[in-house]
């Protein structure tokens, strides 16, 4: 598996696993220190473990990616500004229907 590819193919998946641990909303600011650790602890959950310095070396790659699609904006050389959702937002149709569910 590479995980660069593993990351960006998941981007959600692996942003709500970083959402766990970390303050992460639109507009938030992400650390480069954050991604590389979250990245050691998704791949060491994957059973796939890597080096905190393959961590590094994928994060900047990855927010290279990131920024390409503008998905991050830059703020200086160690932070970015988060320009998309996370996590999905259920609406009140599909949790009445699992209130109902349960209920039943």
């Amino acid at each position: 598996m590479n995980p660069l590819e593993h990351l960006k193919t998941n981007k959600n998946v692996f942003f709500n696993f970083m959402k766990e641990d970390y303050p992460l909303f639109k507009n938030s600011n992400l650390f480069l220190r954050d991604l590389q650790y979250a990245i050691k602890s998704y791949f060491d959950m994957k059973e796939n473990p890597i080096s905190y310095s393959q961590a590094e070396k994928i994060a900047r790659e990855f927010i290279s990616e990131l920024s390409l699609t503008n998905d991050l904006q830059q703020i200086d050389n160690k932070s970015w500004k988060l320009n998309f959702e996370i996590g999905s937002k259920q609406k009140i149709s599909e949790l009445e229907g699992r209130l109902n569910e349960q209920l039943n």
